[in-house]
């Protein structure tokens, strides 16, 4: 598994430590806060990979710090937390969290859910990022189509005519067909 860095945010210093330890063994770098305002102000300086978050804490519950971080920042959450009631689990479960533990729990859950979590947020980002991309073609086609049509009606030339105006006119620019073609559409 890659090696990770990790906020940790738990109001009880024996948990938090205990984590601290599991995770530095399993050769993560570890930041580690003592309730959700801290574990904000860390995220700013530290830039973590994956955030662990309690969710009952003074001064800013993890849930709020949740929200807060995501604000800022897509990063991967997991709650970990001694309550399992089901408020809190439908509370949380509205917000983009990748898991969701009730203390106590082992390492080795522990871990798994780490490594599980990061490589389906991994996942979100890449669809996320081809989305996106497939998004702005769509567009950039359509624009393009629009060019041609008006090409077609304007001078009269046939889908394959206009194309090749549109291209030969980008390479003489030394612009995208894109830009071609917004320039045309502007034109009309």
């Amino acid at each position: 598994m890659k090696k990770l860095n990790i906020l940790i945010a738990d109001d009880e210093s024996i948990i938090r430590l205990g984590l601290k330890r599991i995770l530095e063994e399993a050769g993560h770098t570890v930041s580690a806060a003592t309730d959700g305002a801290d574990a904000v102000r860390l995220a700013e300086t530290n830039a973590p990979d994956l955030v662990i978050l309690d969710i009952k804490m003074p001064e800013m519950d993890g849930l709020q710090a949740a929200r807060a971080l995501l604000d800022k920042r897509h990063v991967p959450i997991i709650f970990l937390t001694a309550y399992g009631e089901q408020e809190l689990i439908e509370r949380a479960s509205r917000l983009p969290v990748m898991g969701y533990l009730v203390k106590p729990i082992k390492e080795a859950e522990l871990l798994a859910m780490i490594e599980v979590a990061a490589n389906r947020f991994q996942e979100h980002a890449r669809a996320a990022q081809a989305a996106a991309q497939m998004h702005d073609e769509l567009a950039a086609r359509r624009v393009i189509d629009r060019a041609k049509g008006l090409l077609m009606q304007r001078e009269g030339i046939s889908e394959l005519d206009a194309y090749q105006r549109l291209q030969a006119r980008a390479r003489a620019e030394r612009r995208t067909l894109q830009e071609v073609a917004e320039a045309v559409n502007s034109e009309q």
